[in-house]
């Protein structure tokens, strides 16, 4: 899908807009929310870096097309970063005279200022090789626009944003953490949030000054604002939490392999307990994505330059990196060791079922393994088959089939790392070359084991 970078003189109306600093999908999902409550969003990234994000999450395609609507309505103006704050800043300056502008691609002209500002959204990872810190703080606080609100948005150690928003010398600074977002509902997720947590500089201030964000807080299921660093800490203990509970799931479940116990019933009967509830307690390879692992890294930094030591941190990390190579254990047990010069079905490559993307996925160490043994590899990942082409595309034991079934005849196992939830796997034509299946997902129900004529197994399961 094109990007529309166009320059300064794109803007054109006179109404206030929001102005938001970044690439990344936390970034673009803002932009076609906030065009979706009606606002005008004033887009600065890197071009190629926002062109490859839309195209990474091709498998958005509720967001992919309301982008492209927004897009072509001029509700969404994407334009080109400037290489400081102050150039993008005095885009917007209200001082009565003509602004200047100029970046590395264009003479410097006069601008006359046409569009006030609703608010500035940064999102610091998008920012950080472009403005250094330093000097992206001074130019706000040189601002003459003191008076109106900017929200950050980023994973940081913790007290990095709160003390971010204190050298800002203005009220109304604000911290909006994505603990809400979902890869593959980005759009929906957002804008009817499961948790909306908001840190204020200035206490209770967010309903007058962040009016624009209103929707989304009355919409969410629960929310909760506090001042900048009580939410930072909160963003990364939530997080950690659901790292911390996946990677407990995945040691008792080798631990239900020696006992011959399903965790997959053991998971349900936990959930039934209030106090523990049913999120994030299904045993399989391990979380991936950039979320849990970005926050996990900044938290034992976090622990680190305080000087407080996090072993069971360490241990969570550990267990997540060692379950990724599990099933292909399970793999080399079975054949007793004599998988060379095989050939293997595997479904799914993405990090969750869902999305497209691959990063931190289990399939990664999966096929590396595979390929040392000189093993022949099909993969049927409709989500995830651009990145995996773009990622592999020349490894000649890759091909990316489009067909989960048929190429099973050709096949001695099948493993199965991220089909989706919402689609039944259909055991007969499985039966129909009896293969063993090594499901690092536990997709298969206990009836569908039940009724498989081969092998099975999985994470914490026994057939």
């Amino acid at each position: 899908m094109p990007v529309n970078l166009s320059h300064a003189d794109s803007i054109n109306n006179k109404s206030k807009v929001c102005v938001i600093v970044g690439h990344g999908i936390e970034a673009i999902t803002s932009a076609v929310v906030l065009a979706s409550l009606g606002q005008t969003v004033h887009l600065y990234a890197d071009a190629k870096m926002l062109e490859q994000q839309l195209q990474q999450y091709g498998f958005e395609r509720h967001l992919q097309a309301l982008w492209q609507m927004y897009d072509q309505q001029e509700q969404i103006i994407s334009q080109a970063l400037p290489n400081s704050a102050d150039k993008l800043l005095q885009i917007y300056e209200i001082t009565g005279e003509t602004s200047h502008y100029n970046d590395n691609n264009n003479d410097d002209r006069d601008r006359e200022q046409s569009s006030e500002v609703a608010l500035y959204w940064l999102f610091l990872d998008s920012i950080k090789s472009v403005w250094l810190e330093e000097s992206w703080i001074t130019a706000f606080n040189h601002s003459h626009q003191q008076t109106l609100p900017v929200i950050i948005s980023s994973i940081e150690q913790l007290g990095h944003i709160s003390a971010l928003a204190q050298r800002l010398q203005r009220a109304w600074v604000y911290y909006i953490p994505f603990v809400f977002l979902q890869d593959g509902a980005a759009y929906s997720s957002m804008l009817t949030p499961s948790l909306w947590l908001l840190g204020e500089k200035t206490a209770n201030s967010s309903r007058q000054h962040l009016s624009a964000l209103q929707p989304l807080t009355q919409q969410a299921r629960v929310s909760h604002s506090a001042d900048i660093a009580t939410i930072e800490f909160a963003r990364s203990s939530i997080m950690s939490m659901l790292a911390t509970r996946v990677s407990f799931m995945n040691e008792m479940s080798r631990l239900a392999d020696s006992h011959d116990v399903d965790i997959q019933q053991v998971s349900h009967i936990m959930g039934l307990d209030e106090r523990v509830g049913s999120s994030y307690l299904q045993a399989g390879w391990g979380f991936g994505g950039n979320t849990l692992p970005t926050e996990l890294l900044q938290l034992q930094q976090s622990g680190q330059a305080s000087r407080v030591d996090m072993p069971m941190l360490q241990s969570v990390i550990d267990i997540n990196e060692d379950q990724k190579e599990l099933i292909f254990r399970k793999f080399w047990q079975y054949f007793d060791g004599f998988i060379d010069n095989k050939t293997v079905m595997i479904w799914g490559g993405s990090y969750k079922s869902g999305s497209g993307r691959t990063v931190g996925s289990a399939i990664h160490p999966l096929l590396a393994l595979l390929w040392s043994y000189n093993i022949q590899t099909l993969v049927y990942s409709e989500k995830a088959q651009t990145e995996l082409q773009a990622l592999y595309g020349q490894q000649p034991l890759l091909e990316l089939v489009n067909d989960a079934y048929a190429p099973l005849v050709d096949t001695q196992a099948l493993f199965i790392m991220s089909w989706p939830l919402d689609s039944d796997l259909d055991v007969n034509q499985i039966n129909k070359t009896a293969q063993p299946i090594f499901d690092a997902q536990n997709a298969l129900t206990c009836m569908q084991i039940e009724r498989l004529v081969g092998g099975y197994m999985g994470i914490g399961r026994a057939k």
